[in-house]
């Protein structure tokens, strides 16, 4: 053979032995880049209660009013959620609707039933592990404007997130953006903001959306067609829950595209009410999972039964889970309430 000939054969034999030398070394980092990727995994557990009423209306009877109970602590007021805040405490966000105003001023305003609590009552919620107020409701300014303006001024200054109607609310949870919003849709103009304002969360990034709406009937066991246009319309809007108020008691729950709807918390630590006739109330708890920054569809949803109060006859205006057959009861009560809405089957703690 020439030595051309074999110069060739050399030459054709170094480029294949080259070509799968490299397609091998491409091959290995691949696998091992594979190895190497971890996904982000994120999770958010929120907590959210119904209204919270942190007064008494001044022509109320103040025996066994909320604000004698207050009185009476020396500012231990961790007493109103001692039997709650360990479940608040377990969780990454406690919401709760702030039901009422927190100010030393303003002029009561011309209704049956109006609240407005000591500044220092915030700490009843920050002695408890709770990080959000909704407070878009029927009793924000109670006092009027400055009433509402001093609530949000005391939850600022205690570290806790606040919104109602265009004042939404970015909280970071784990990493998570959460976007709070706030609507109280007895006001047909806010009710009207209500897509407008989850797209606005939704452009400042948030990943996740918890919206609150206050709505209904009082006493109502069942939520009407604009609570149910309006929350349809909240998820079809970008809404990744909506929590109903505003009832008093106890509605059921919906899924609809995916999405749950909680139709109405009932009431949580009421003080509008010394003894309301009803005091089954519930606790809402869902954990949110993301991996690499994309929402997971884990349906992770929890109820755990409660009573506003931790006797029958009167009202201590301290929460309390529920046991035995009371448990049962308002499982059961919950369940006849969400059937209609396509939910017969329910998750309890």
């Amino acid at each position: 053979m020439s030595i051309r000939k074999v110069t060739i054969c050399l030459a054709v034999i170094l480029f294949i032995s080259a070509t799968v030398l490299a397609f091998t070394s491409n091959k290995r980092a691949e696998k091992k880049a594979e190895k190497e990727y971890t996904p982000t995994v994120q999770t958010v557990t929120m907590t959210a209660v119904g209204d919270c009423t942190l007064a008494t209306d001044i022509n109320a009877d103040p025996n066994g009013s909320f604000k004698s109970v207050a009185e009476s602590l020396n500012g231990d007021y961790s007493y109103f959620f001692k039997n709650v805040s360990p479940i608040f405490s377990e969780d990454d966000l406690t919401i709760v609707n702030f039901e009422g105003t927190l100010s030393n001023q303003g002029t009561r305003q011309d209704k049956q039933f109006a609240f407005r609590g000591k500044p220092e009552y915030v700490q009843i919620l920050t002695s408890s592990s709770v990080e959000a107020a909704n407070l878009a409701n029927n009793h924000s300014a109670d006092y009027g404007d400055v009433s509402l303006s001093d609530t949000i001024k005391y939850l600022n200054e205690a570290g806790i997130s606040n919104f109602i109607g265009t004042n939404t609310a970015i909280r970071d949870v784990n990493g998570i953006s959460v976007g709070l919003v706030g609507i109280d849709a007895l006001d047909e103009t806010e009710a009207a903001k209500l897509e407008n304002v989850i797209g606005s969360v939704k452009s400042l990034g948030a990943q996740l959306v918890i919206v609150s709406i206050h709505w209904g009937e009082e006493k109502a066991t069942a939520p009407n067609d604009t609570q149910t246009e309006l929350a349809h319309k909240a998820i079809d809007a970008g809404a990744d829950l909506v929590l109903g108020t505003h009832p008093h008691v106890l509605q059921g729950i919906e899924k609809y595209n995916g999405k749950y709807i909680a139709y109405s918390l009932g009431n949580f630590c009421f003080g509008g009410n010394n003894n309301p006739a009803d005091k089954d109330t519930v606790i809402y708890r869902q954990t949110f999972t993301f991996v690499d920054g994309v929402m997971q569809e884990d349906d992770n949803m929890t109820l755990i039964p409660a009573t506003i109060s931790g006797h029958d006859e009167y009202n201590d205006y301290q929460p309390a889970i529920a046991e035995g057959d009371r448990k049962t009861q308002i499982e059961n009560k919950l369940i006849e309430y969400s059937t209609p809405l396509g939910l017969s089957t329910l998750n309890f703690r």
